[in-house]
């Protein structure tokens, strides 16, 4: 396949997570970028598995990634980065653009509609609280591991569950004062 873009393709976040893992990958399967993605970046960027695989055939058509096939087993698809899928991927990484956080808490959403307080508070709590114990546990035991940019990343993670624990305690004590 040719390394030059064939078509230019709108180039959203799904289509740079699939550059990026490959760029860290080296070669990866969409299979591949679907197990990277789960352990490490679907907490705060979470991608359907259908969507990986549509994004690597985007980009296989672009030109931003070629493709072969594994000899022997499996026949699996095996993607790499192309100078163009480099240079893309470069050119995001260097874009400071600001683009506002869409939170997508279904909790809080839940609250806009009448969702009681009592009832989805405790389930908040106990959920943002284990997942911070997994996201300090992560830090400790892997931190030193991580890319600085990695343990930014999950330094995010940590401080969002600490605000969104913050946020169900507010929600909790407001009810108590109702009450």
């Amino acid at each position: 396949m040719a390394d030059s873009p064939r078509a230019d393709p709108r180039l959203t976040t799904p289509s740079f997570l699939v550059l990026g893992f490959i760029d860290q990958l080296g070669e990866a399967s969409p299979y591949d970028i679907k197990v990277a993605a789960a352990s490490t970046v679907a907490r705060f960027w979470s991608m359907p598995h259908a969507q990986v695989y549509a994004q690597c055939d985007r980009l296989v058509a672009a030109g931003l990634l070629s493709e072969s096939r594994q000899a022997g087993g499996r026949n699996r698809r095996l993607l790499k980065l192309t100078p163009a899928g480099r240079a893309a991927l470069q050119e995001w990484l260097t874009d400071s653009a600001v683009v506002p956080v869409e939170a997508r808490e279904r909790g809080v959403l839940k609250l806009w509609f009448g969702g009681r307080p009592e009832v989805h508070s405790p389930v908040q709590l106990e959920a943002h609280h284990s997942t911070l114990a997994e996201y300090e546990e992560l830090a400790e035991s892997v931190g030193e591991l991580l890319s600085r940019g990695q343990r930014e990343a999950l330094e995010f993670g940590i401080r969002y569950e600490r605000m969104m624990i913050d946020f169900w305690q507010w929600v909790e004590q407001r009810g108590e004062q109702d009450a």
